[in-house]
């Protein structure tokens, strides 16, 4: 079992390829995720990224994107240790966590933002 797990997930009322469009390229990535550094495992086009990360942390990232209604599920996990490896008080570990779980949320409403800005609620999304 991984010291940092997250799992969570955000509905997005866009086409999981423009979500998918909005998740590429390093320069998201290097935003997202400072103190990371992000390689593509698998580019999943519509269905989403994996990644392996090292820096801060060291282990695997990714976005599964799931179609839903009007949209896609946007789902984002995490799982890494450490880097170095070194023991965590079961503080150290809630808040590591935490702060992994916020830039994950974070980046997952930014996507959000995005691509929903000026579109009413209840309305479809347009197609890209």
């Amino acid at each position: 079992m991984s010291t940092i797990q997250v799992a969570d997930q955000t509905f997005v009322a866009a086409p999981g390829s423009a979500v998918a469009q909005a998740l590429a390229g390093p320069t998201n990535w290097v935003r997202w995720w400072p103190d990371l550094l992000v390689e593509v495992r698998e580019d999943r086009a519509d269905k989403g990224i994996r990644w392996t990360i090292a820096g801060a942390l060291t282990g695997t990232m990714e976005v599964w994107l799931e179609p839903a209604l009007d949209g896609v599920i946007l789902h984002y996990f995490l799982h890494a240790e450490p880097a170095p490896p070194r023991p965590m008080t079961p503080r150290q570990q809630l808040a590591a966590n935490r702060a992994r779980r916020v830039a994950g949320k974070d980046m997952a409403f930014e996507v959000k933002a995005r691509l929903e800005a000026g579109r009413p609620a209840g309305v479809a999304p347009t197609s890209s």
